[in-house]
């Protein structure tokens, strides 16, 4: 019998796996400036956006299905994802002329919410270990 996730888990599960799916969609994406996958600050574009979009799709979907299971597997990537996110964000500020381009405030609310929901939910697994099967 699965754990109860309870519903910030369950939550996280879900935003993770709308994550996948706009990651995994990545190659269809028309252009622009603003749809690469983003990699160590630096959006991609072309084969490198069509080959690691679709590869941190597949990770954040298998992340995602270890959450809603309760596996687990999901800790570890839950701790590799969050260690991710908090390297990728402040390389982006780094690497880039106008880190801001949404703006200060969009984009200390996305840093904000990105950083809390990744690193939130590897401290909630980490807290539920012994619930993860």
């Amino acid at each position: 019998m699965t754990p109860e996730r309870g519903p910030l888990l369950t939550t996280f599960a879900i935003l993770f796996a709308i994550l996948a799916v706009s990651n995994l969609l990545k190659p269809l994406t028309l252009g622009g400036d603003s749809t690469g996958f983003v990699f160590v600050g630096h959006r991609l574009e072309g084969f490198w956006n069509g080959a690691l979009g679709p590869l941190f799709g597949l990770f954040l979907g298998i992340y995602a299905f270890g959450i809603f299971r309760m596996r687990r597997f999901a800790l570890p990537m839950a701790r590799a994802y969050a260690l991710w996110v908090i390297v990728n964000l402040i390389a982006w500020n780094v690497v880039q002329d106008d880190p801001f381009e949404i703006g200060a405030a969009a984009g200390i609310l996305y840093f904000v919410v990105a950083v809390g929901v990744s690193t939130g939910a590897a401290v909630i697994l980490s807290r539920r270990a012994t619930d993860l099967s």
